[in-house]
């Protein structure tokens, strides 16, 4: 193991379709140092298909993870030697993929006398903002990606609290889906956004969700049909998909917003210290992080979203999730289970779930 007094972790990543793998140095302090980051996107594999095909993502992680956590062992100049840990998502996710990367790390654990941290991959993206600033616990997370949407409470690591969660589909799933009807193909979010640069918001009326509620919870379900309707009966020019592309993403941004509004009004309740932090896919989304920006502002504060390259899944905010977890004496035995579906308040759940069990089971 390592002699720096820190705490050195290889991270591997694995959920969805990019594997991962990265090495985090975390200082006593709690103070992140990415010494590698290495990503390998499948994007091209699952283009013909418009999303993500499960089974092609798990065979690709087969192929490539040993060769990426090499090169990222490599790029930060380190042995195995200078370990102190090894942090694997463990879930929620693509349980293919996870049985991937926790399998691998398992290996360099038991290879290497490593302990061995199972991470949820939730976790390490309410960690990533720490990775390339101060934040300091506890914090306000809007957590907002492709597969959810919530907004909890950050007392610290494995000590989180849910205050809101989507009902249904996530945000960055229901931009997915309407790039899909614009014919935008895939990955359907950036390519929606730069369709929107051009666009009118203002031009199509889409349906706001929830209004007679006053809790923190969303839905994206009834926007995403209603323009998937108005995609096929009334945008024929360029200029049409541009305005409908700029509705859907400025009526995203206002609900993600208006729900962010209750839980500051909530959080300053029982806290003094006033950060707001937005991590996930869609943290990189330029119009939902200036409209975030603008409803903290009007709050009183602190804003903070980790950069670009570590809002999109990534295996540092693994590896720093990890090291936290060591730090706190917290670590997983070999035993440890890839899990498709994983929450973070698990209390809150079990006691108040917001997807009833049904002909397919909760998604959350």
């Amino acid at each position: 193991m390592s002699t720096d007094p820190a705490t050195i972790v290889l991270g591997i990543e694995t959920s969805c379709d990019e594997t991962a793998a990265a090495v985090v140095r975390r200082d006593a302090l709690g103070r992140a140092e990415v010494l590698s980051s290495v990503v390998a996107s499948q994007t091209e594999a699952h283009k013909p298909f418009g999303g993500v095909v499960p089974e092609i993502a798990a065979r690709a992680h087969v192929e490539i993870i040993d060769r990426i956590a090499r090169e990222a062992m490599a790029d930060a100049g380190l042995g195995f030697d200078n370990l102190d840990g090894v942090a694997a998502t463990a879930g929620p996710g693509l349980v293919g993929g996870v049985m991937v990367g926790l399998s691998f790390g398992k290996a360099v654990a038991l290879a290497r006398g490593l302990p061995l941290v199972a991470v949820n991959h939730l976790e390490g993206h309410a960690l990533s903002a720490r990775l390339a600033a101060d934040a300091p616990y506890p914090f306000l997370l809007l957590l907002v990606s492709g597969g959810h949407c919530q907004l909890l409470t950050v007392e610290g690591v494995g000590a989180c609290r849910r205050l809101g969660s989507t009902i249904d589909d996530a945000a960055g799933e229901a931009f997915d889906k309407v790039a899909k009807v614009l014919g935008l193909g895939y990955p359907g979010g950036p390519a929606l956004e730069a369709l929107a640069s051009g666009g009118d918001p203002t031009r199509f009326a889409l349906p706001r969700a929830l209004l007679g509620r006053k809790d923190c919870d969303f839905s994206f379900s009834g926007l995403k049909t209603a323009a998937a309707r108005i995609a096929q009966a009334e945008c024929r020019t360029e200029q049409d998909r541009a305005d409908l592309a700029a509705a859907v993403q400025a009526a995203i941004a206002r609900q993600l917003a208006e729900r962010a509004d209750r839980a500051m009004a909530l959080y300053v309740q029982d806290h003094d210290h006033r950060l707001f932090v937005v991590a996930g896919g869609v943290a990189a989304n330029r119009t939902v992080r200036r409209v975030l920006e603008e409803t903290a502002a009007a709050r009183g504060f602190a804003f903070l979203a980790p950069p670009m390259q570590y809002c999109t899944d990534n295996a540092a905010m693994i590896a720093y999730a990890g090291a936290e977890r060591l730090a706190a004496g917290l670590t997983s035995d070999l035993g440890a289970a890839a899990r498709p579906r994983w929450p973070l308040d698990e209390a809150s759940a079990l006691a108040d779930p917001t997807h009833k069990p049904g002909r397919k089971g909760a998604k959350a």
